[in-house]
């Protein structure tokens, strides 16, 4: 089912991910803010790439520090675009900005992102991929799969026989919304 699941153990990039993050539910604004940018870097990419550079990409991105990237101006996309060691991507740059205005939102009208996420759940892919893109920018069905399965909202992000599903479902109930 999932082939992530025996790729990731013991790589230097994936298997911490696999191991720690992915399919684990979170309620950090910072960390559901990162997740989603990083999905969407990805769009097109391997997901290898966007683990390699994530550290630039959170220096790049102030540490995905919602407020700060709100504030993002015209001198920040052009430095963005000039830093060679992210994915420098105008399009996903400027969504990347426009998306944590729309987070900022989010706490206004639901609280939070998380708490938004929580108010919709739960919703099959099409009709989680539809508020998705009537709320964020460059969100389209693969970025909101992914970034959903990391989450654990939607299923898939792991085999049953999988240690790290394991550890997840030995989280409890409150974990396992999927």
């Amino acid at each position: 089912m999932n082939w992530y699941c025996d790729v990731a153990p013991g790589h230097p990039f994936h298997g911490p991910y696999h191991d720690t993050e992915y399919g684990v539910p979170v309620s950090d604004e910072t960390v559901l803010f990162e997740r989603l940018c990083l999905e969407i870097f990805q769009a097109g990419l391997s997901w290898l790439l966007v683990l390699k550079k994530r550290e630039a990409l959170n220096a790049a991105f102030a540490g995905f520090d919602v407020d700060r990237v709100a504030a993002f101006d015209e001198a920040d996309r052009a430095r963005l675009l000039a830093d060679s060691g992210i994915i420098r991507n105008r399009r996903k740059i400027d969504a990347v900005i426009q998306n944590a205005k729309r987070v900022q939102g989010l706490r206004d009208s639901h609280g939070g992102f998380a708490a938004w996420i929580e108010a919709h759940h739960p919703r099959d892919l099409p009709a989680w991929v539809k508020l998705f893109r009537t709320t964020f920018r460059f969100t389209g069905p693969e970025v909101v799969n992914e970034f959903l399965m990391s989450l654990g909202t939607l299923p898939g992000a792991h085999r049953d026989d999988c240690p790290a599903q394991a550890r997840i479902l030995a989280l409890g109930p409150a974990w396992t919304r999927s």
